[in-house]
């Protein structure tokens, strides 16, 4: 079940969802908006390994907006930090960005209940497009559950993505045993 715009805002008056900075006209039918954070970054190497710490360059998104180009992988980060005390929050890109060939992400789109922090995008474009700081660029979306959690995520020993940030984190696949 997905909730609805008045669920959401009982969820937040309970604790149980938090949108930091909140914005009531961002609040959709079922879903919240967020928007493009400040920072975008890109992989130093040309070949990723997944058994190593690939290092990212991160820089500002600049006033006039920079431009994506295909067949670079982009990090973002959402603006809005989040936590999800009860529900599976999903990131879903907005219909507005994906008509102008953006894609927010590539496989990451759920998170985990006790998720508490911005949201990493995978950024890829089909075109040549400009973006801008703010801009909105997906939307949450959250899912009741049922059943009682053992472990939630911000209380696992090995989360992974647990660091607060403003920035974009580069994948920690490195940290897993294979």
């Amino acid at each position: 079940m997905i909730l609805t715009d008045q669920q959401i805002l009982a969820e937040i008056e309970r604790g149980n969802i938090v949108i930091e900075p909140y914005d009531r006209t961002c609040l959709g039918t079922n879903s919240y908006d967020v928007h493009l954070g400040r920072y975008l970054a890109t992989y130093r190497d040309a070949v990723l390994d997944a058994r190593k710490h690939n290092e990212i360059d991160v820089f500002e998104i600049p006033e006039e907006g920079f431009v994506l180009q295909p067949g670079t992988l982009y990090l973002g980060v959402t603006e809005e930090y989040t936590e999800s005390h009860a529900h599976v929050p999903f990131l879903e890109g907005k219909s507005s960005v994906g008509r102008l060939g953006i894609d927010i992400h590539a496989t990451a789109g759920k998170g985990d209940i006790g998720f508490c922090n911005t949201w990493t995008l995978e950024i890829s474009v089909s075109m040549p497009v400009r973006v801008y700081h703010l801009m909105p660029v997906g939307q949450l979306i959250y899912f009741a559950v049922q059943g009682d959690v053992e472990t939630f995520y911000n209380r696992k020993a090995n989360a992974k993505y647990n660091e607060r940030t403003v920035k974009p984190v580069e994948s920690m696949m490195w940290k897993n045993r294979f």
